[in-house]
């Protein structure tokens, strides 16, 4: 829960910041401007479960608005959905690959995110023959790369 709340007050600024939250035309899309506006102000709230809903919304209104899928991947991050959230930023930046705030953003989730996702267990090592009788004991093992020293 600690790392939520620290990830969500520390998205918060790039996502009122980041010029992609603003409702600079009206037309075909002022659904999801709204919802999008709507969305912003339940984040500052810190209602984020609200503003991820308005965020979705946004999308099926817009599915490629980079502001909806920036939004959304943010409101994603702050209730622990991190898969998800990786996802809506991946299809942010390929929408929209030249807006540095998005990439910014991006970029920061991604660091957090390898940093985040659980590792894969090693898979056991094979054991490996007991040595003939009278073979002298290995003195060194392998390093890392699998090479021998």
């Amino acid at each position: 829960m600690k790392i939520r709340k620290t990830l969500a007050l520390g998205t918060l600024p790039w996502l009122l910041a980041s010029g992609l939250v603003g409702c600079s035309s009206r037309g075909p899309t002022d659904g999801a401007d709204a919802q999008i506006a709507f969305g912003v102000d339940m984040a500052k709230r810190g209602l984020w479960n609200e503003a991820l809903f308005r965020f979705e919304q946004a999308r099926r209104l817009g599915p490629s608005d980079t502001r909806a899928l920036n939004n959304l991947a943010v409101a994603y991050e702050a209730v622990g959905r991190f898969d998800e959230a990786l996802e809506a930023y991946r299809q942010a930046v390929q929408a929209d690959s030249n807006n540095r705030a998005l990439r910014q953003n991006y970029s920061r989730f991604l660091e957090f995110y390898q940093a985040f996702r659980p590792k894969k267990p090693a898979a056991p090592a094979a054991e490996s023959p007991a040595p003939a009788e009278g073979a002298p004991e290995p003195t060194s093992a392998p390093t890392a790369a699998g090479g021998v020293r």
